[in-house]
């Protein structure tokens, strides 16, 4: 049975995920329109680094600046590089490659790599229920990708699809020790360390790969990269903090399966792109994937 502040916090964190869920839709139309002034790596880190900035601002603010205990730094450096850095640094430039709907679907078959990552890291059974899930949802990636009809001279597209699904699988790993770490410093406080190792790191691999960056500052960059900044990184990586400790791995899991579905439907309708019955499929079998691989675990939390 769970205490009256465990049911108030489990509350608080599946509200906080409808609104991650929103915030990561939306952020992925405005994240492919940014690519159009902004090189991939420069992206990643003009959005975190001022992010990083304001967090640090805000808990100095409300007096709550901690510096990490040493229990804690595991968690920093988790979800600093494998989040931050290994996941949104490798959509980012999968996404320059290929289209916002197939890359949001390659994304967020992250929930589906949880169930490979929990047997290995936390020994979580892999039940029958379980295999077939992940086989149902591999089918969906086998399908988006079309091997038979891919391009395979063309290192671009190979590219695309490889770094997309190398970045949910960093974050799938994020995801599942975000679950089973011991949290002694709040998340709040510990967000603005996250962000400044990945914002550094990211900066540093923008200045290797990509070199000084010439930018057309203008209007509509400036709103793209502020809501990048505000709300796809610094609220984001709060919420996906909060629910990741307060909410079983599986929950977190079939909830960010809203995020592909809200970003499919704002790429059709602002970007125009063409879903095609193909990529709809797809979606389907990977999120039906999904949720026979986690629904199990997660009744049972």
């Amino acid at each position: 049975m769970l205490t009256l502040v465990e049911q108030k916090n489990r509350r608080r964190a599946i509200f906080l995920l409808v609104l991650l869920v929103l915030s990561w839709g939306f952020n992925w139309i405005f994240a492919k329109m940014t690519l159009e002034y902004v090189s991939p790596v420069w992206v990643t880190t003009l959005r975190l680094l001022p992010a990083c900035a304001l967090f640090f601002a805000l808990c100095l603010a409300t007096g709550r600046v901690r510096v990490p205990v040493k229990a804690d730094l595991p968690v920093v450096f988790s979800i600093g590089l494998l989040h931050m850095v290994g996941f949104s640094v490798l959509v980012s430039i999968g996404l320059q490659y290929l289209p916002a709907g197939k890359s949001i679907v390659l994304a967020y078959t992250s929930p589906l790599w949880v169930v490979p990552a929990a047997w290995f890291f936390l020994r979580e059974p892999l039940t029958v229920r379980r295999l077939l899930g992940l086989l149902i949802g591999l089918s969906g990636v086998v399908l988006i990708m079309q091997p038979g009809q891919m391009d395979w001279s063309d290192p671009n597209i190979v590219l695309g699809h490889v770094f997309m699904l190398t970045g949910a699988l960093c974050w799938a790993i994020s995801i599942v020790y975000g679950r089973v770490h011991k949290w002694v410093t709040p998340p709040f406080s510990l967000l603005p360390w996250q962000m400044l190792v990945g914002g550094v790191v990211q900066l540093v691999l923008a200045l290797v790969i990509e070199g000084i960056p010439h930018i057309n500052w203008t209007l509509e960059l400036w709103l793209l990269l502020g809501f990048n900044c505000l709300i796809g990184n610094g609220l984001a990586y709060w919420m996906m903090n909060l629910v990741s400790r307060d909410l079983p791995a599986g929950v977190v899991s079939m909830g960010l399966l809203g995020v592909p579905v809200i970003g499919l439907v704002c790429s059709s309708l602002f970007l125009g792109e063409t879903l095609g019955l193909p990529l709809v499929i797809a979606a389907v079998l990977i999120i039906l994937g999904i949720v026979l691989g986690t629904v199990a675990g997660h009744k049972k939390q």
